[in-house]
This record gives structure tokens, C-alpha cells and sequence, in this order.
């Protein structure tokens, strides 16, 4: 049994992994706000960057392009993870921050389809996949890097604040768009108005930078190196043997699997759901989803602090569980809250006013996507640490960012545009639920069998900890 670094006192002072929290934190949310604005204004976006023809397609086709920065997470996960592993956890995330806030400014920025043509969808496309890229590389890294300054029994509480940034950068990237929509008339936001928010990004961007450049490097990272044990190839060490790979897939069909879709359900879909399915008018919509949001985010830090307590996996499992077996009952209700649709105005092919849920209820609306976000908050609130207690410190930027954005960028990425095309083959509101609903049971049911609590149990100076690991060390010994 290898014997626990204990990282210096100063690591772990509450002044100073204060200061490592909010400077990992705020990038992290910034990235996440790059990253979610362009899925909120998607009804906007197709009808810019794409042919209006036939509206649904665009639409799909904006979708798509939202999928296609889901896709390029892993490719992003594996590049800036293997930067992370042999340079450092900071340098990595620095550079993936300075490319997403890049790539937003030139959405910002963009010709539309009816100035450039084909160019126009051809450059977004190219932009998301940029973004998909530094995503990818971000996430590892800020929980690695919170992580290795924590103390092991507090670690689900401390890297459960980053665990709220992707809500958080959510719930700003919904604020900022309806305080830019309130500001104009939804003519002017709808022509050139929705690009402030992608505009604003380098604001945002340039503060992070400042500030992350002024961090150190994770402590025990630079231990590591300073005695040579940092890995030479953080690939080949990472997805090298069977018993890494067997690590890899439970933690990604047992863990990271069901934390996407119920994540991507709780919250993106739940908005997409009530503007495009219950035609709730856009800007009460984003209202009820950031009021839920803004209630919900003590929750992530609550379970990753639960986690601390009672395990990692007694929490995620619940929620898996709770929130397959609520998802539908939810959604029936908010359709129920949301009220008859009063039908379009149409003068020959012309939109005179849109399709909307005239009564929604935006009290229980709210109160309904609030609950959502308790499964949310099981499942997200303690994977991180999670994540980082399932590999070796000397790969465990690669290790980390791998399983959680194949996840994300797969099973969870893409369910906005699986569910809207279950939705528009067979005609229900509620098929688009049956992906995440049996992503989540499966994820249950493998994450029950085969995932280990890790709580409690990481040596800290690479020499680890999981069972596919353990399993290795017991038969090289034999």
C-alpha cells in the first residue's frame, strides 16, 4: 500500500484553497457560458447561418452544429490532457481558455447564411468544433487542479464548486440574453441583437486570463515533477493495458454516462422542451429556467459534500435512479403548468404572431425544473472528485477528461438533437425522454454493480487506488 502525500499545510489553509476555488471556478464558468449560449439562441441561430426553406431542418442542422462541439470533446480531452499530464494542470487550461473565448468573439462576429452563403454554416461548424476542442480540455483540468489542493476529506465539498460552474455559466449565458432581449425590441435582438452575448465573451475571457495567470501550479503536480514521476506518455500509460481500459469503461458507463443525460435533461432540455414543445413565449422561458437554476445551485455543493459523508457512489446511484423514474411524471407535469397552446396568426405564409402557451404557470413551472435539479445535483455534485480519485495523479489530467467528455459530449451532447428528432418521427412530445431515461437506468444498474467507492481512499502520489488498478498491482506482484 503506498503511503498518501499530504500536500503542505499552506495547500490546504482555507485562505488559500479559497483563492484556488474562485480563480479555477470563474474560468471554468466562462467557458461553460462560451460554450451554452449558442444552444439558448439555437431557434435564432438557424434561421442566420442556415436556409429557411425548411425551418425544421434548419433547425436539426443548428442543432447538429450544437452536437458537433459535444463531438470534439474527447478529441479536446485527449490533446490539452496529455498537455496537462506532461507540462501542467495551468498551462493547459490557460491556452484552452484564450481559444474558446476566441472562437465565441467570432460567432459574434460571423457573416450570416443570406451575406456569404454556404460559407456561413461552414465557419460556425469549424467554430463549435474549436470550442468542443477547449471544453474538452478545460473541465480535467479545473478539477484536477481543485482537487490536488484539497484535503482528501473534504475533496467532494471543495470540487463540488466547480461542479457548479457549468450551471452557473448556463444560468449567465440565460441572464445575459434576456437582459440584451428586454433591452431592444424582439426585432432588433432577433436581426443583430443576439450577438452581444457572444460579444461579451472577451470581456469575460480577458478577467480570467488575469487571473489565472497569476496561480501556481497544482502542488502536487509539482511534486511529481520536481521527482521525475511525471508520465513521459500520458496516453499510452492511460488507455494502455486492460486493466486501465476496464477502469475507463466502468467509469464511464457506470458513472459518467447517466451524470449527462440527467444534467443535459434537468436543465438544457427542460428549456429547449418549454419553448419548442409548450411554446412558452422565450423570454418567460428563460426566466423559469434561471430562477430554477439560481435556486438549485446550492445543491451541487450539498451532495458534494453528502459525498464526502456517505460515499460517492450511494449519491450518484440515486440519482440516477430518482431521476429516470421522474423524469417523464416531471415533464407531463410541466405540460400540464404550461397550458393550451393559442395557435398562430398567419397572413398567407407570414407570421403575424407566434404559436404560445398563452396561461403557463411560471410559479409551478419553476418549482418543477427546480426538482429536476435535485437529481442534477446527485449526479453532478460529487463526480469530480469522483473522476479524480479513479486514476493516478501522473495521468490523471488524460485519465480524467476522457470518460467524463465522451459522456458529456455523446450521451448527453447530443440528446437535444436525438430527442428532437424522436419527437419529430413519431409525432410525442415526450419520446425525446427515452434516451436519457435508459442512459440513467443503465448507468444504475452497471454503476451498482461494478463502480467501487473511492471516498477516502486516493494516495495522493500516484500509486493508486481503483480496482482495475488494484487488480494490476496484484497481478504483476503474483
Amino acid at each position: 500500500m503506498a503511503k498518501a502525500y499530504t500536500a503542505p499545510a499552506t495547500v490546504e489553509s482555507p485562505s488559500n484553497i479559497w483563492k484556488v476555488i474562485i480563480a479555477s471556478s470563474l474560468g471554468t464558468m466562462i467557458e461553460w457560458y462560451d460554450f451554452y449560449i449558442f444552444g439558448s439562441l439555437a431557434a435564432i441561430i438557424a434561421t442566420k447561418f442556415f436556409p429557411e426553406t425548411n425551418p425544421t431542418a434548419a433547425f436539426l442542422s443548428t442543432l447538429a452544429t450544437f452536437g458537433a462541439g459535444f463531438a470534439a470533446r474527447p478529441f479536446g480531452a485527449l490533446f490539452f490532457g496529455r498537455i496537462g499530464d506532461l507540462v501542467g494542470r495551468k498551462y493547459a487550461f490557460l491556452v484552452t481558455l484564450l481559444i474558446m473565448g476566441g472562437a465565441t468573439t467570432l460567432i459574434g462576429l460571423l457573416p450570416t447564411y443570406h451575406q456569404i452563403g454556404l460559407l456561413a454554416p461552414i465557419i460556425l461548424f469549424t467554430i463549435r468544433i474549436l470550442q468542443g476542442l477547449a471544453l474538452g480540455g478545460e473541465y480535467g483540468g479545473a478539477a484536477v487542479y481543485v482537487a490536488e489542493h484539497s484535503p482528501s476529506h473534504r475533496r467532494g465539498y471543495y470540487t463540488s464548486f466547480i461542479q457548479t460552474t457549468a450551471t452557473l455559466g448556463l444560468f449567465v449565458s440565460l441572464a445575459v440574453i434576456v437582459g440584451v432581449r428586454l433591452s431592444m425590441s424582439r426585432e432588433a435582438f432577433n436581426e443583430w441583437g443576439w450577438r452581444i452575448p457572444f460579444l461579451l465573451s472577451i470581456f469575460l475571457v480577458g478577467l480570467s486570463v488575469y487571473i489565472r495567470t497569476r496561480m501556481s501550479e497544482s502542488p502536487l503536480f509539482a511534486k511529481l515533477k520536481a521527482q521525475g514521476k511525471t508520465s513521459k506518455s500520458p496516453i499510452r500509460d492511460s488507455f494502455g493495458s486492460k486493466a486501465q481500459w476496464k477502469t475507463i469503461l466502468v467509469v464511464l458507463f457506470g458513472a459518467a454516462a447517466g451524470q449527462a443525460v440527467i444534467w443535459y435533461v434537468g436543465q438544457f432540455y427542460a428549456l429547449y422542451f418549454l419553448q419548442s414543445a409548450l411554446k412558452v413565449e422565450f423570454v418567460k422561458a428563460n426566466v423559469i429556467v434561471a430562477v430554477a437554476l439560481a435556486f438549485g445551485l446550492p445543491l451541487f455543493i450539498f451532495f458534494g459534500w453528502l459525498s464526502d459523508r456517505i460515499g460517492r457512489k450511494k449519491v450518484m446511484m440515486a440519482g440516477n435512479l430518482l431521476g429516470a423514474l421522474a423524469l417523464y411524471p416531471t415533464y407531463k407535469a410541466l405540460h400540464y403548468f404550461a397550458g393550451p397552446i393559442t395557435p398562430a396568426v398567419m397572413e398567407g405564409d407570414k407570421v403575424v404572431t407566434p404559436a404560445v402557451a398563452a396561461s403557463a404557470n411560471p410559479v409551478m413551472l419553476t418549482i418543477l425544473i427546480f426538482t429536476l435539479l435535485i437529481w442534477v445535483g446527485m449526479v453532478y455534485g460529487p463526480i469530480a472528485a469522483f473522476l479524480v480519485e479513479a486514476f493516478p495523479a501522473r495521468i490523471r489530467y488524460t485519465s480524467v477528461s476522457l470518460p467524463y467528455h465522451v459522456a458529456n459530449g455523446y450521451f448527453g451532447g447530443f440528446l437535444p438533437l436525438i430527442g428532437a428528432s424522436l419527437v419529430a418521427a413519431t409525432g410525442n412530445i415526450y419520446s425525446g425522454l427515452i434516451w436519457p431515461i435508459a442512459i440513467a437506468l443503465m448507468t444504475f444498474v452497471v454503476g451498482s454493480i461494478f463502480l467501487r467507492e473511492t471516498a477516502g481512499k486516493m494516495a495522493d502520489d500516484e500509486v493508486e487506488l481503483h480496482p482495475a488498478r488494484n487488480e494490476m498491482e496484484t497481478s504483476q506482484a503474483g
